[in-house]
């Protein structure tokens, strides 16, 4: 095997030496191997033969990282957890072009900014939430690996966001038996168990248990981050050509919601009427009452089976219960945000407090299926053909109740609060998908890879929305001399739109059309060593159909967005298990009508590295540091506009090993740098999470 075919994770390559025991962690969809990034690493000088990791998520085929015509991003758990992620949002923090908690910690739901637009979230290639606050955020412990896919990317995944997708890749069982346990304890009076267990039954039969129970408190007084979640899983292999694997999830928050809504003034800027600023953590709600408390329940299953070494089927679906129950209060920072205490006296204390209180649940049913054909058209052009089917369908359904009463906000009579209970019927929305997907992936003289691929889909909405769409893909990326390959790619991408055009005056019109977008992107990669990687890429993006909120009142179709940008990212892993990750995005949106648009920052940038010491009695020290920049963002309404600075945090890692036990101390935002995520011209802000410290003492086996 020569470097030249070797692309290797050097988060994944830490993981294996740092982890032996874990190193063959494996399962469908090239897990196997691809417990992989995005970087290309070989374990240099040692002369053996190395792996090639695969991408699964940009083609859907197995194709190493090298040969795809895009940047594909690929975060480990062994790397999300070193640098202390405690959500999916967190996960995502270290990847070039992509904002996490763009609005601050939230502990309703995961947010993450990709090329300067909202992404959506996938969980094993199929999507996973359709509605905001109707479901409860995912568990980083229960996945391998997290994926990022940049820019539209419609042809193989159907309905989805322009700006990119976040996918969740499932741990799943492999035939080596081996388990851990780890205790946590941290700040806020955080208190954790996760255990992860793997057990071979037999040669062709496995299974897995991955568990959290955590009881905790967060910086904002009275929401609670408590969990318990259990995800078994079980792999059977009847004969050498046909894996099937089964997956379960349990999980039940109790939480409330981070985001408290405070009003611009008064926190990010004076209020010069109180002449007293309010805490940047206050609570605004009633305890007990306010709560973000929910149940998701899931069930999955993947068949894969090979005909020959040139078929290969794959088979999969999942199903999704989710119940929620969110119940909040929120101060009234909108009616006129420049002064939100003038609407209701002059002390400049007194405001309206609302109160929402809602139930929801959320079905939802996905399968993807697909044939892969291996065949060559020539002594030196190799084909990847990749037919394929879809098919989704989800359900939300929602009911509320609420009111609004004018309290004190510097000293709320929290006991005097009323409440609410959502009463009646649900008042459902439903929505189905189904699409089909052709992909052919060619590759000439092993040096240059053309991906072309195209799909067709048809969406229906339960208020008669209808909406039918195709999208297409191509790229091309070849290898000239010295580690360089040049590449080029076009993607679309389309996301219907549910709803009608609101008039204004309480009647509604057409149906909103589908939002629509394109990219271009060129971009270049550079293996100069088969320990090192740089990518860097030049994209801009163009999105139609934006929704128009009218100052008059109603809504509008025909905004559009152009969104351009720069991304480059290095890794370099040096003998001695030295890691190093550095990551710069750059996205400048610009909008050809008044879209009222929450801009988010155009500079990102972070840089991250480990470095491993060997120990008496073999010992291993593990010592890693990070540093997370985002440049300032801009919200403009129509009377004024609010600029957030910029703010840089810093994480830390200290990490014993010995024998089979791990000791680890994490901290994020170490310096507690108290700084605002975000601040929106229609009136409130977003306070950034405080220093956050953890504890953990694991067992291995």
């Amino acid at each position: 095997m020569t470097v030249r075919t070797i692309a290797l994770c050097g988060a994944a390559a830490l993981a294996f030496a740092v982890n032996p025991a874990w190193a063959d962690e494996g399962g469908d969809n090239a897990a196997s191997v691809d417990a992989a990034a995005d970087t290309a690493e070989a374990d240099a000088g040692t002369g053996e033969d190395v792996i090639v990791v695969t991408g699964y998520t940009g083609t859907k085929t197995d194709t190493a990282l090298a040969e795809l015509p895009q940047p594909i991003k690929v975060i480990t758990a062994d790397q999300y957890e070193a640098q202390g992620a405690i959500s999916i949002s967190d996960t995502v923090k270290y990847a070039a072009g992509v904002l996490a908690n763009p609005y601050g910690r939230d502990t309703r739901v995961d947010g993450f900014n990709v090329r300067g637009l909202d992404a959506l979230q996938f969980r094993d290639g199929m999507r996973d939430i359709f509605s905001y606050y109707a479901s409860i955020t995912s568990d980083p412990y229960n996945f391998s690996r997290v994926e990022i896919v940049r820019g539209p990317a419609s042809v193989l995944f159907g309905q989805g966001s322009i700006g990119g997708l976040v996918n969740l890749v499932s741990k799943t069982p492999d035939f080596t038996t081996r388990g851990e346990i780890n205790l946590v304890y941290g700040s806020y009076d955080r208190k954790e168990v996760l255990g992860d267990v793997n057990l071979a039954l037999a040669d062709n039969l496995a299974v897995r248990f991955v568990g959290r129970a955590r009881d905790a408190g967060t910086y904002v007084d009275h929401v609670p981050d408590d969990r318990v979640m259990f995800a078994p899983s079980i792999r059977w292999q009847p004969t050498p050509d046909t894996d099937i694997v089964l997956t379960g999830l349990y999980q039940e928050d109790d939480t409330g919601s981070t985001s408290q809504f405070l009003p611009i003034i008064g926190t990010f800027r004076p209020n010069t009427v109180a002449g007293e600023q309010l805490d940047r953590y206050t609570f605004v709600g009633k305890a007990g009452w306010d709560r973000y408390n929910g149940r998701s329940l899931q069930g999955g299953g993947s068949i894969t089976h090979r005909f020959s070494d040139n078929v290969r089927l794959s088979l999969k679906a999942r199903y999704i219960d989710s119940d929620l129950e969110y119940n909040t209060h929120y101060a009234d920072s909108y009616t006129n945000p420049q002064d939100p205490f003038s609407v209701y006296g002059t002390d400049g204390r007194t405001i309206a407090l609302t109160a929402d209180a809602s139930d929801a649940r959320m079905n939802v049913f996905s399968t993807d299926n697909n044939l892969q054909f291996n065949f060559n058209t020539g002594a030196n052009i190799e084909h990847k053909l990749l037919v394929g089917i879809d098919y989704s369908w989800n359900k939300v359904a929602k009911r509320y109740a609420g009111g609004a009463e004018i309290v004190e906000l510097y000293d709320i009579d929290y006991d005097a609060l009323l409440t609410y209970d959502p009463s009646g019927p649900f008042v459902a929305e439903s929505q189905k998908q189904l699409g089909v997907y052709i992909q052919d992936q060619i590759r000439f003289f092993d040096r240059v890879s053309v991906v072309l691929g195209a799909r067709r889909d048809r969406v229906t909405g339960s208020s008669g929305q209808k909406d039918n769409a195709t999208t297409f893909r191509a790229g091309i990326i070849g290898e000239i001399s010295a580690g360089f390959s040049p590449f080029f790619s076009y993607t679309e991408s389309f996301l219907p739109v549910a709803g009608r055009i609101d008039n204004g005056d309480g009647t509604f019109g057409d149906p909103y059309r589908p939002q629509t977008g394109t990219q271009y992107e060129a971009g270049i990669k550079w293996q100069p060593t088969p320990n090192s990687l740089v990518t860097a890429t030049a994209f801009r993006i163009r999105e139609r159909n934006r929704i128009l909120y009218l100052a008059a009142g109603g809504t509008t179709q025909s905004g559009k967005l152009n969104t351009k940008g720069f991304e480059i990212e290095a890794s370099h892993t040096l003998p001695g298990n030295f890691e190093l990750l550095a990551n710069y995005g750059y996205s400048k949106l610009k909008s050809e009508t008044n879209t009222s648009l929450d801009y988010m920052p155009r500079h990102t940038a972070s840089f991250w590295s480990t470095k491993s010491f060997g120990l008496a009695d073999e010992a291993q020290l593990r010592l890693g540091g990070g540093v997370v920049y985002s440049g300032k963002s801009v919200s403009t309404s129509d009377i004024w506009s609010i600029v957030t600075p910029s703010h840089t945090t810093v994480d830390a890692l200290a990490e014993i090993s010995w024998n089979n036990m791990r000791f680890a101390l994490n901290a994020t935002n170490l310096l507690n740098n108290k700084y605002y995520a975000s601040c929106l011209a229609r009136g409130d802000c977003f306070v950034g999470a405080p220093r956050n410290v953890m504890a953990t003492i694991g067992y291995r086996f």
